[in-house]
Parts: C-alpha cells; sequence; structure tokens
C-alpha cells in the first residue's frame, strides 16, 4: 500500500500530543523522499522526518481522516 503514494502528495494522519498521549488531532503532512535514503520515502511533519511505514493510518483526504477519527476516537 506503501507503492501508492509519490514524493509530493500531501496526506492526513493521526498524531498524537507527544505531552498529553491521550490527545490526538489529524494533522496534513508532506510525503518527501527519506533525507537518510532518497529511495524510501518518509512523512515531514512539524519539521521532523518519520519514516513511511504500514504502521501509520494514512489518509489521502482530509474527509476520510475525519471519519476514521470519529469511529476511533468518539
Amino acid at each position: 500500500m506503501l507503492s501508492n503514494y509519490n514524493a509530493g502528495d500531501v496526506v492526513y494522519i493521526f498524531y498524537r500530543n507527544p505531552h498529553i498521549q491521550n490527545v490526538a488531532n489529524i494533522q496534513e503532512a508532506a510525503v518527501v523522499n527519506s533525507p537518510d535514503n532518497p529511495n524510501e520515502l518518509a512523512l515531514f511533519l512539524y519539521e521532523t522526518y518519520y519514516p513511511l511505514s504500514t504502521e501509520m493510518a494514512i489518509y489521502a483526504n482530509e474527509a476520510e481522516a475525519e471519519h476514521a477519527y470519529r469511529q476511533y476516537f468518539h
């Protein structure tokens, strides 16, 4: 499923507040080439690169993310 993404794509993820673990928000992130390995993709969020993996809940648009958020957190 990671092959569906390309550098330059904008996606939406759930981002947990690192200071308050029970708080999660939907956040826009950019798919970019990893600075450590240009052949791999990463998410760029809050000036940090995160390896793109199948363990992440990634949504192609904000509506999908909102729907999933309501299912998981409400």
